[in-house]
């Protein structure tokens, strides 16, 4: 396990040494910096102030060495220092993260709530009504883009039912139903498609556990059906549906930039958005990051978990 550990946590460290290249890159690729977002496109100024603008902020350097001067802030734990607001990115990540996490949360609680459900009964009900519907919905489920889906739920909510959650955003630990009230729809519009993925793994791994020796055996003893079910063909099925749950936890944490922007949240992915926009870099590039390590963390607690699910998986023997 040791040696697993220590050959992943490498692996992680050569990834991140590339994304912070791609990220870097990609941005440099968007028209525009924020010399162009700050002084405007109507704006008369001369070719001195935006020489000393682009130089204020390293622009006229070569893009080596604004690579080389960002990495250098990161191997120090800096993530740098946001170019419009003053703040440090830390700061800004840390005050919208918990809406992304809670976020996130939510939609994994519901598309696991809902994905396993659907998927034992779909398996259980194999080629009847209820598995041909179940199919269907997951099909749709991974078919519809989220920001249209979070449109349409915003839009039958307010206009037909005339209901609709307060915009105002309110922490969890001040008013813990009226900020459930404002997560309920993002939290189904995002966990939509990660529930239609639980449900598809579930009832295929599901089926091949009914058609076991071992189950058939104990439906030759007389045990009840939901026993069965439950105790024994769900429990040797989970490890497939366990992967699946920690990688769509991390997809979901990427969702979330569409989804918050739909909703207006204020996490960490309109953040993303905002600093695209503003051509705001330290703020986009260590926020990217960021979420991509919590990504690969993820996955690693994920595959850790496994030797706790099956005893018989040992990794590095």
């Amino acid at each position: 396990m040791g040696r697993y550990l220590v050959v992943r946590l490498y692996s992680m460290a050569v990834t991140l040494a590339g994304l912070t290249v791609l990220v870097f890159l990609m941005l440099r690729l968007i028209p525009g910096t924020v010399v162009e977002q700050m002084i405007g496109a109507d704006a008369v100024v001369s070719p001195a102030m935006v020489a000393e603008l682009r130089r204020f902020f390293g622009l006229d350097q070569p893009w080596h060495l604004q690579y080389g001067r960002w990495l250098a802030q990161l191997l120090r734990g800096d993530l740098g220092t946001s170019w419009r607001t003053g703040k440090s990115v830390l700061s800004l990540i840390l005050e919208r993260l918990p809406v992304t996490v809670e976020l996130t949360l939510l939609a994994v609680a519901f598309s696991v709530v809902l994905g396993i459900g659907a998927g034992v009964l779909s398996a259980v009900r194999r080629d009847r009504p209820v598995d041909h519907a179940t199919r269907v919905a997951t099909l749709l489920g991974l078919s519809v883009p989220v920001f249209w889906q979070g449109t349409m739920l915003i839009l039958f909510f307010s206009l037909y039912l005339r209901w609709m959650p307060p915009v105002m955003w309110v922490d969890l630990f001040t008013d813990p139903r009226r900020n459930l009230t404002i997560m309920v729809l993002p939290a189904l519009c995002l966990g939509t498609a990660a529930a239609a993925n639980v449900a598809r793994t579930t009832r295929s791994c599901m089926l091949d556990v009914l058609g076991s020796d071992y189950v058939r055996t104990a439906r030759a003893k007389g045990l009840a059906g939901k026993a069965i079910v439950w105790k024994h063909a769900l429990t040797n099925a989970m490890i497939p549906v366990v992967t699946v749950v920690g990688l769509q936890l991390g997809i979901l944490l990427g969702g979330t930039v569409v989804v918050e922007e739909v909703f207006t949240l204020p996490g960490v992915g309109r953040l993303v958005l905002w600093s695209i926009y503003q051509r705001d870099y330290p703020v986009t590039q260590s926020t990217i990051l960021f979420i991509a390590v919590l990504f690969m963390t993820v996955n690693l607690a994920v595959d850790l978990l496994y030797g706790y699910l099956e005893p018989r998986i040992r990794y590095g023997e």
